[in-house]
């Protein structure tokens, strides 16, 4: 019995570990990001963040993407990324610098991308934007790897 109690606590941490590290942003036609910050548990290994884009108008008029870098490389990782085009997401094909990004989308489509917290440097700000041009100045937030014990742990925080 002892041994069905242990294994139900650990396969309930699991799915409860899983779903903290699952965050949610919204873009929308007005070009803004409904959440100014995601916050994610320190203990997750592994993030998994899905992009809605809840406008109408298609990726080519008014898309958005998500792009995670150093808070200190958000205007030149956007930058790069214009002359990239549609084509690469606007974002520049094998930038170092991009923790991790979606593809761009249009109103009504989502997307999503997963990536390691290996690749987070402890003590380091991070922002997420997004890349198509002249949006990244008002279109960014920022993302925050707490500590277990924070209560703002696994939350998107709305403006």
């Amino acid at each position: 019995m002892k041994w069905i109690c242990t294994a139900a606590f650990l396969l309930i941490s699991r799915v409860a570990m899983a779903d903290g590290c699952q965050l949610n942003v919204s873009a929308t036609d007005l070009m803004r990001f409904e959440q100014q910050t995601l916050q994610v548990d320190a203990q997750c290994t592994e993030v998994e963040v899905t992009l809605h884009h809840t406008g109408k108008l298609p990726a080519s008029a008014m898309g958005h993407d998500w792009v995670l870098t150093k808070t200190a490389d958000v205007a030149s990782v956007a930058n790069a990324g214009m002359n990239a085009g549609l084509v690469n997401n606007y974002q520049k094909p094998g930038d170092s610098r991009i923790v991790a990004a979606t593809k761009v989308i249009g109103g009504g489509e989502s997307t999503t991308v997963r990536f390691s917290t290996a690749q987070l440097d402890a003590g380091v700000s991070y922002s997420y934007f997004c890349s198509a041009p002249g949006h990244f100045s008002i279109m960014k937030g920022r993302f925050v790897l707490n500590a277990a014990s924070s209560p703002a742990v696994a939350k998107n925080v709305a403006k």
